[in-house]
């Protein structure tokens, strides 16, 4: 009974509550897996035996790291029968004994999302149906949400909702492909991940005498996590706990942000009111972050009309307060947190940046590079290794180089255009023998005697003459509007736009960042006076970037970056939460009283993060579809406590930040506090060697030497007008010859 000290008062009074149902409500960093992990130690120490406790997580991590503390407290042969896991992996189990009450053998195949989605893919082929239409992942996720609230095939074609909105998506058969996907997994003696939870229900009310059996084994049934179940989660719970109802759920509805994965939190709001005689514990001491932390987080929660009241305190130091930094633009803000990062004593393992969506890494991963800050994206992908990205990059390439075989292999038949893969091994064998590269056997087939079908032959004809019109607009076009039309034209921005589910929106917000960023990369170029950036210069920004990522494998330290809601668990020193704009964080996509609600509680979980200090800021414009769209503050800024939050604002010229109680900033543009602005240079005098009488004075001429602050030094070649333009040639010592807009350029002369 010695571990029982180690727990405060409240979380001593939660572990030793054994006699009904038990609500544990547990704020921010404290300490609900030691109150789970230790009551299923008393539980073991008080006689009951670990076959009868039955303890559910939401991960095999945390079930393993539960059972491992568990077994430092307890001999370990005490709890070797203890069953915990993950919902799925209980419900797999139970399964597995009863299936052939449900009509499979206990051998059933478990299939994963890669098998849902070709069986989807193959029904709907059949059907004859558009598979831009009927996207495997999309009907996937409607089959899921169904399933959550169990949901059958015969069900979801009379609700009216589904079939509103498979009208307004197009997906006319979806109802008809969620009976016939059922069907082909029974036949195939198969279950989703889903049907786990769904066919463990319905052995339960159906078979009153294994639901008997297994509530007479799982006397003691201990949730983690409550406030991330679905429907299907809730009914085993409730069915499994019943007739004495020894349930213990822990959770937080502050910390209820994955209402898009079906998570439901009414579950954990109206537990008291669905088991009599519930106690409510509330740990409400957070071990993890600093006074000024909680009490600012706590003022923003408190805002929501949907909760569990806690008021949740800190006895550690009172800290800094948070602080609020405004910034002109989304590529300011980037520049400015990763010099802020660059100035900061200590570990990077201790900083994280996190946002809103993933396409937001993009200019993150930009800024850290250029100053040689290491970095990961924990729980995803680099921005420029994400698909999306590199089939949009794989254009560009294959336009700038024709000779580019894996280029064109990824790219062509993407999106589909009915180009496969047996004809594309024709073309590969073909250029071999005639010692050309595949796509000039593409440009012209009959030549190139390659021997396919007149409708083969057309397609391929379709493909080559659209890469023929980007291959022109290479020497036409800067990197942006080529990237544009390419996106445009070849139909990949179409193909991700077509795609309303989460996943198709991330894609379609990457494309979108990538625009952004080749337009900043175009922009930064003008600004240093170059006049034409073909795409070519882009495509080897990138590929040093990704050599780069290579470079940094091992080292050992790094920033973090992460979307919000995979920050949920973790904690650091230091967290940036940037982009706190409305049509961002919150989301354009949350309109609803209750889904604004749950935009406040992920905020929550960003602020909670921080252990000693935290940053939040926005951007006044970003661009995006195209043109620079101005942003407004995030509502959520008001909601934070003055006490707690102040501003940190660099009104120009004064380089000092001026400090002050946290206000929402008017619309008075700002300089970027943390961004060095770049001093503005002499100007040139008169020369006489302009070849234009009406070009710009400077001071000046051919043979004087200079310096620029990105190409270094060179020598002057010529000065002159053109297109109304000031423009001078340089031949730079190491950087070869560019020609340069006077008025950008910045130069130094070289006396």
């Amino acid at each position: 009974m010695d571990f029982l000290e180690q727990l405060n008062s409240v979380q001593r009074e939660a572990v030793m509550y054994n006699d009904g149902p038990e609500l544990v409500i547990a704020g921010a960093g404290s300490g609900k897996t030691r109150v789970l992990t230790y009551k299923v130690a008393y539980l073991i120490q008080q006689g009951v035996p670990a076959n009868n406790i039955l303890a559910l997580t939401f991960t095999n991590k945390a079930a393993r790291e539960m059972k491992e503390r568990i077994i430092q407290l307890v001999p370990p042969e005490a709890a070797r029968y203890l069953w915990m896991g993950t919902f799925h992996h209980i419900c797999a189990r139970i399964l597995r004994q009863e299936a052939d009450k449900l009509g499979y053998t206990r051998d059933f195949t478990i299939y994963d999302t890669t098998d849902s989605k070709s069986l989807i893919k193959q029904i709907c082929k059949e059907r004859g149906l558009d598979e831009k239409v009927y996207k495997p992942s999309n009907v996937l996720a409607r089959i899921s949400a169904a399933k959550n609230v169990l949901e059958s095939p015969e069900a979801y074609a009379t609700n009216r909702d589904h079939m509103r909105q498979d009208r307004f998506d197009r997906l006319y058969d979806m109802a008809d492909i969620y009976r016939l996907y059922q069907l082909r997994l029974k036949s195939a003696n198969a279950m989703d991940f889903d049907d786990l939870l769904m066919l463990t229900c319905q052995l339960m009310q159906q078979f009153e005498g294994a639901r008997a059996y297994y509530q007479n084994i799982f006397r003691y049934v201990l949730v983690d996590e409550y406030q991330d179940t679905n429907y299907a989660q809730y009914l085993i719970v409730k069915l499994l706990a019943e007739p004495e109802n020894h349930v213990c759920v822990v959770g937080d509805d502050a910390q209820s942000i994955y209402s898009f994965r079906g998570a439901d939190i009414r579950n954990i709001l109206t537990f008291q009111r669905g088991y009599a005689n519930a106690r409510l514990f509330k740990l409400e001491r957070n071990y993890r972050s600093t006074q000024n932390i909680v009490r600012a987080a706590n003022s923003l929660i408190h805002k929501n009309e949907h909760q569990i009241y806690k008021e949740v305190y800190s006895e550690k130091e009172v800290g800094e307060s948070l602080i609020v930094t405004p910034y002109m633009s989304d590529r300011d803000e980037a520049a400015g947190v990763a010099q802020q990062i660059a100035r900061t004593k200590g570990s990077y393992e201790d900083i994280a940046i996190l946002y809103r969506t993933n396409a937001q890494s993009r200019a993150f991963e930009n800024e850290l590079r250029r100053l040689n800050i290491p970095y990961r994206i924990y729980g995803g992908t680099g921005f420029y290794q994400r698909k999306e990205i590199k089939d949009a990059i794989c254009y560009f390439r294959l336009a700038a180089n024709p000779k580019d075989n894996e280029a064109l292999l990824r790219v062509v038949n993407f999106p589909a255009r009915g180009i496969g893969e047996t004809t594309m091994r024709k073309v590969s064998e073909q250029a071999i023998v005639m010692n050309k590269s595949m796509m000039e056997v593409m440009d012209d087939p009959a030549e190139a005697g390659l021997e396919v079908s007149a409708g083969t032959q057309t397609k391929i004809a379709a493909f080559a003459q659209m890469m023929m019109r980007f291959r022109e607009a290479v020497e036409t076009q800067d990197a942006y509007a080529f990237a544009e039309l390419v996106l445009r034209e070849s139909g990949v921005m179409t193909a991700a736009m077509a795609d309303r589910s989460p996943e198709g929106v991330d894609r379609k917000e990457n494309l979108d960042e990538l625009l952004s960023g080749i337009h900043d990369f175009v922009q930064q170029r003008t600004d240093e006076g170059i006049s034409f950036t073909p795409v070519q210069d882009f495509l080897a920004e990138v590929s040093l970037l990704t050599d780069q990522d290579d470079n940094l494998k091992d080292t050992a330290e790094r920033v973090t970056l992460m979307t919000v809601h995979a920050a949920k668990g973790l904690e650091f020193k230091d967290v940036y939460i940037a982009g706190l704009e409305e049509n961002l964080f919150p989301s354009q996509h949350c309109v609803s009283a209750p889904e604004i609600e749950e935009e406040r509680r992920l905020l929550y979980v960003a602020v909670t993060r921080a252990m000693e200090r935290c940053y939040l800021s926005f951007a006044r414009q970003r661009f995006k579809n195209g043109t620079v769209n101005f942003s407004s503050p995030s509502r959520f800024l008001k909601d934070f406590d003055t006490r707690y939050v102040r501003t940190m604002i660099a009104a120009a010229p004064r380089p000092t930040p001026q400090w002050g109680a946290w206000q929402m900033p008017t619309s008075r543009p700002m300089a970027s506090p943390a961004v060095t602005s770049t001093p503005t240079l002499k100007n040139l005098k008169a020369s006489k060697d302009l070849t234009h009488p009406k070009a710009t004075d400077i001071a000046v001429k051919a043979e004087d030497r200079v310096t620029h602050r990105v190409f270094g030094k060179g020598t002057v070649l010529r000065l002159y007008r053109e297109n109304d333009n000031d423009k001078i040639d340089i031949q730079f010592d190491t950087a070869g010859k560019k020609t340069l807009l006077l008025t950008y350029a910045k130069l130094e002369k070289i006396e």
